[in-house]
């Protein structure tokens, strides 16, 4: 049981190191297509509870880099 929280942790971990490194370097579009291919395999993997804290840490980056291209001058 312990060795399958660990693993969880682990996947988990890994899902948010992966948005952040697309997150700095993808354009807007090609990260949102990351973000999305990264939870559809994350829900197959993750506890419920995990997901859906992997969901809102994900649309925050989305917000996040949203943002950043709404604001960089043409």
């Amino acid at each position: 049981m312990e060795a399958e929280i660990i693993m969880y942790e682990v996947i988990f971990t890994a899902c948010k190191e992966l948005i952040d490194d697309a997150k700095m370097g993808c354009s807007d579009l090609v990260f949102k297509e990351i973000c999305l291919e990264i939870l559809a395999r994350a829900r197959n993997v993750l506890p419920r509870e995990q997901f859906a804290e992997l969901v809102q840490y994900t649309s925050e980056k989305m917000k996040e880099k949203s943002l950043t291209v709404a604001t960089l001058p043409l």
